[in-house]
């Protein structure tokens, strides 16, 4: 298979599509505003007229929310490391289809991924798969002329990376923005804007990121629309867009997709407390054929009426321990059905919510083991192999996936080996109707657990003799 994913599982045919402009935006760091530089470019293109689609270098929830108010469209992730390389580029075509132009905003710095472990996963060896440019932001606030030595390095560290532009992020003032261009100025690296430190475009953060946007969708949406005013002022859009269409177009496959595996309900945690959720892992319940069926656990008084399936994905529902704990009837209601067979995939907060309790407030039971939040964040890929069978497969699936949590469970379970670049443990609980982890499955390039899910909870639903 080749880097566009020419080719696909065995028994899918391919269906070619042409992947159009597209750009990516990077960061010196973290920290340096390539949300704000991201999504206000989405916010102010489609303003302007574009047809915008977006998606995340790696396995981030919350960004792509963003993405989605900016854009209008569903927020996608691209993920070498648990997808595959080869899938990087068909899920750019699925995520670009319909649109004009494609923004991709990047993970960390321009060059930070998991190397060592298998795939790069940086945003740099993302922007080679999809051979893109790269848009650079600069956090310029505490410097002048080292931006030249900066944008300098990361031009000519790696001449197989495109550095097609820069935009200076946090500027002090006009005479700032001076200095800064003028340092700039024998670079062959064009300043396609300078956008002025204002701290009515900062975005809420919290303990994993920034705020989701389910627990403020109003007001995210007013914060974008300013953005998206600031940059259409102080980036030149003209020149980004020319950026784009400086990608060459490329034929790419279409991403494997789940092969029709049964006919379910899959009941689906939604609202404020459980908004972290792939949009292609959906996607994949849906072709599996999946009726998916949202429900919100701080409010709905029982699971939706006939699901025999249920996933529940992460969030925070840390944040609303009270109130989870509160809908008695609800917990009570999933308790018993999970115990009666319902098939359940729980990620992250799912598993925290089917816990015995978290920090003292007594939720579903399904688990028997207690969850507390800590202080210490728990992150990184996991190769995991499941140790016994569950909803999602036999016993022997070997699984890709990732944790990001500040949150312990004790205990843990053992029914996932799990592997990670710094060592291996055993952590999970899984039974014959149960998979309840912190890992988190991104199943664009593999659909396989979501057959597996549909197939157990036709069964469930199938009529007995």
């Amino acid at each position: 298979m080749d880097r566009t994913g020419r080719t696909r599982r065995a028994g899918r045919a391919s269906v070619l599509m042409r992947l159009g402009p597209r750009l990516v935006v990077a960061g010196v760091s973290s920290g340096v505003g390539k949300t704000t530089v991201a999504t206000g470019l989405m916010a102010a293109l489609r303003s302007a007229g574009h047809r915008v689609a977006s998606a995340k270098v790696g396995p981030d929830y919350i960004d792509p929310g963003y993405h989605a108010l900016a854009t209008g469209r569903p927020g996608r992730n691209l993920d070498s490391w648990i997808c595959g390389e080869q899938t990087v580029a068909p899920l750019a075509g699925r995520a670009a289809a319909g649109a004009d132009l494609l923004v991709v905003e990047g993970v960390m710095g321009l060059f930070d991924g998991a190397a060592g472990d298998g795939p790069e996963a940086s945003t740099a060896s993302i922007a080679r798969l999809l051979d893109a440019p790269v848009v650079l932001v600069v956090d310029t606030s505490a410097m002048s002329g080292s931006v030249a030595a900066v944008v300098h390095g990361f031009a000519t560290w790696d001449p197989t990376c495109q550095l097609a532009g820069v935009v200076l992020n946090r500027v002090g003032s006009p005479g700032h923005e001076t200095l800064l261009r003028d340092a700039l100025a024998g670079l062959d690296v064009p300043v396609l804007g300078a956008l002025r430190r204002d701290p009515t475009l900062t975005w809420r953060d919290r303990h994993l990121g920034l705020v989701p946007v389910a627990e403020d969708p109003a007001g995210v949406a007013r914060r974008i629309a300013l953005l998206g005013d600031a940059v259409a002022a102080q980036v030149d859009l003209d020149a980004v867009v020319a950026v784009a269409a400086s990608a060459p177009g490329i034929d790419v496959a279409d991403p494997p997709a789940a092969r029709p595996a049964g006919n379910a309900r899959v009941a689906v945690a939604s609202g404020p407390a459980f908004s972290f959720v792939y949009q292609d892992n959906l996607e994949a319940l849906s072709s599996a054929g999946a009726e998916l069926l949202p429900f919100d656990p701080a409010s709905d008084a029982a699971l939706p009426s006939g699901a025999t399936g249920l996933y529940l994905g992460g969030g925070f529902p840390e944040i609303f321990a009270e109130h989870l704990a509160d809908n008695v009837q609800l917990l009570a209601d999933a308790r018993r059905r999970i115990g009666e067979g319902m098939a359940t995939w729980a990620e992250c907060g799912g598993l925290l919510w089917l816990s015995s309790s978290l920090d003292g407030h007594r939720l579903a039971g399904v688990v028997p083991a207690d969850a507390r939040m800590t202080d210490r964040l728990t992150l990184g890929y996991r190769r995991a192999t499941q140790l016994r069978a569950s909803p999602l497969g036999p016993t022997g699936t070997e699984l890709r996936g990732h944790e990001f949590h500040y949150s312990t469970l004790e205990p843990a379970g053992d029914g996932l080996e799990l592997a990670g670049r710094f060592g291996r443990g055993h952590a999970g609980w899984l039974g014959p109707s149960l998979f309840a982890s912190y890992l988190h499955l991104h199943l664009g390039g593999d659909p396989r657990p979501a057959e597996q899910l549909v197939a157990a909870a036709s069964a469930l639903a199938a009529p007995t003799c």
